[in-house]
């Protein structure tokens, strides 16, 4: 049975040399951080057990778990495992799923607990929303796609004995990409913006990333009182790693409507970890905010510009210089 489905797995255990993510990201309702949450494929088919070997970074199968407080410094914790335990739905089959050892992610829902270093984590969530998309597909080569643009999360996390729990838990976006190899270069961003009325959000996402012969993929999308914007030209204002930000104006070839976006993650949730490369030569930096705030000012023809702030809910991320 074949799916449409921007989550459908495209990984078999015959591929030696892909990624493929699941991944969560939400600002909690009580304004006291923000959870990001991964589930990584690496390499299935790579020798008789997949991923790179080594450390637990390596492994064919991976659960991340990323917390960023209001207040403090990120904790960072990563769990790895073999694929003998894998079980996955088949390549573009319904309905989705992917567990391992009863770590378990599925359309609208996931779970997992892991222990790293003496921590103890552990989230059980349901979520829902009303967009879903894609903003990159390139084939065989990889995708970037957003099953779940504007969510509302529910459910419980666990980090230590401390407990987060209820039915509107927090907000944000699942999203699923996959790869031959990462990109050396890519800025992304996605901004929610709870609407006036308190029914629902104002979406926002960009991707910028490099392509081969010096070329460049660029996108963004605006989800906005009903009507869905979609630009494909981009200006850079401003792009830097350290502080921490990027700003650019989008712009569509259909007409003079404009955005400008401005994503800040300069303060202290700016996070850098290592990605490992799919080719196993090693790994490279990417920088992450997941409670970063953001500036959205709207321009159309014959219309009143129209700004969206938030304070906390966007996410930035970054590799390459």
């Amino acid at each position: 049975m074949k799916s449409e489905s921007p989550n459908a797995v495209f990984s078999t255990r015959e591929m030696k040399r892909r990624y493929e993510a699941w991944f969560l990201r939400f600002a909690l309702a009580d304004g006291s951080g923000a959870w990001w949450f991964r589930y990584l494929l690496l390499n299935l088919g790579h020798s008789c057990f997949g991923g790179c070997g080594g450390g637990v970074s390596g492994f064919p199968v991976q659960v991340w778990a990323t917390w960023f407080p209001r207040e403090g410094a990120v904790q960072h914790f990563l769990a790895g495992f073999s694929q003998g335990d894998l079980k996955m739905s088949g390549r573009s089959a319904a309905p989705f799923f992917l567990e391992c050892g009863g770590r378990r992610i599925e359309e609208n829902a996931c779970r997992a607990a892991i222990e790293v270093e003496g921590h103890r984590i552990s989230w059980d969530l349901r979520y829902r929303s009303l967009r879903s998309y894609s903003m990159s597909e390139k084939g065989w080569i990889g995708f970037t796609r957003t099953p779940h643009a504007d969510a509302v999360f529910s459910g419980k996390i666990s980090l230590d004995g401390r407990i987060w729990e209820g039915e509107s838990l927090g907000f944000g976006l699942q999203g699923h990409n996959c790869g031959y190899r990462h990109r050396r270069f890519w800025s992304w961003a996605h901004v929610l913006v709870p609407s006036a009325n308190g029914k629902g959000f104002s979406s926002f996402e960009s991707v910028e990333y490099e392509m081969p012969l010096g070329l460049r993929f660029r996108r963004a999308r605006l989800w906005h009182e009903g009507e869905d914007y979609d630009f494909r030209r981009m200006k850079t204002i401003e792009r830097s790693v350290n502080p921490f930000r990027l700003a650019a104006e989008w712009s569509r070839r259909g007409d003079a409507t404009t955005l400008v976006a401005r994503v800040d993650g300069s303060d202290i949730s700016a996070h850098r970890l290592a990605y490992l490369k799919t080719d196993c030569s090693g790994a490279f930096e990417v920088t992450n905010n997941s409670l970063a705030s953001a500036t959205l000012v709207l321009k159309r023809p014959g219309q009143a510009a129209i700004e969206l702030k938030t304070g906390n809910g966007a996410v930035l991320e970054m590799a390459g210089a």
